[in-house]
């Protein structure tokens, strides 16, 4: 890349529940104007994103500078020798985790993120799924010793978030945190017991 371009990152959105926290990142990506988000949308990823969002593959498409079909395994991000600073699946079945974590490069999403992995590029993957069963624990350990990140949504309750909003912007903040990208989703972060007893002090005697 020229010194004039925009780093790139690969988003992928695949077909588990959760769909809000790819357009958030993308929303987040593009209000933040520092890279080039090239995105990836399985079939079940749209379907999804319809069904909990009410949004088309269109809507989803607006918010990317580049889109790639997920059935083009000859798109540019397909290649290692197209530099990326990493790839994040959010929302990351565990049909798509498995293929990652066993090499099954079936198609353009994981096939990008089999790239990541062999070109030491940082892969995050944010699994979604509950209750685990033994073969969920074993993908993630197989990710995890190829050096892809798993980042499972976890609400973050030391926050004291109020809405679903607040709960799915920290987790787009600790995305983006492992990116070193720099952004105002995380509206409060944790510095540790003294400070929070006394904010909450302080907040009790405005009361």
């Amino acid at each position: 890349m020229s010194a004039d371009t925009k780093p790139r990152l690969v988003v992928g959105i695949s077909g588990a529940s959760g769909a809000v926290i790819g357009v958030r990142l993308l929303a987040a990506l593009r209000r933040i104007g520092t890279h080039e988000t090239h995105l990836i949308v399985s079939a079940s990823g749209a379907v999804t994103a319809a069904q909990e969002l009410g949004i088309t593959r269109n809507d989803l498409e607006t918010l990317a500078d580049v889109v790639h079909n997920v059935r083009d395994v000859g798109a540019s991000i397909a290649s290692g020798s197209f530099v990326t600073s990493g790839m994040v699946i959010a929302p990351c079945s565990m049909k798509t985790l498995a293929a990652v974590a066993n090499g099954f490069a079936d198609n353009l999403l994981t096939r990008a993120a089999d790239v990541m992995l062999k070109e030491r590029r940082r892969l995050v993957l944010v699994a979604r799924e509950t209750p685990l069963n033994l073969a969920h624990l074993r993908n993630m350990t197989l990710a995890t010793e190829m050096g892809a990140i798993v980042m499972p949504p976890v609400p973050a309750f030391y926050a004291h978030p109020k809405t679903i909003e607040d709960v799915v912007d920290h987790t787009v903040g600790r995305i983006l945190d492992l990116f070193s990208i720099e952004h105002r989703e995380i509206a409060r972060r944790w510095n540790g017991l003294a400070e929070e007893f006394g904010t909450r002090r302080n907040e009790g005697a405005d009361e």
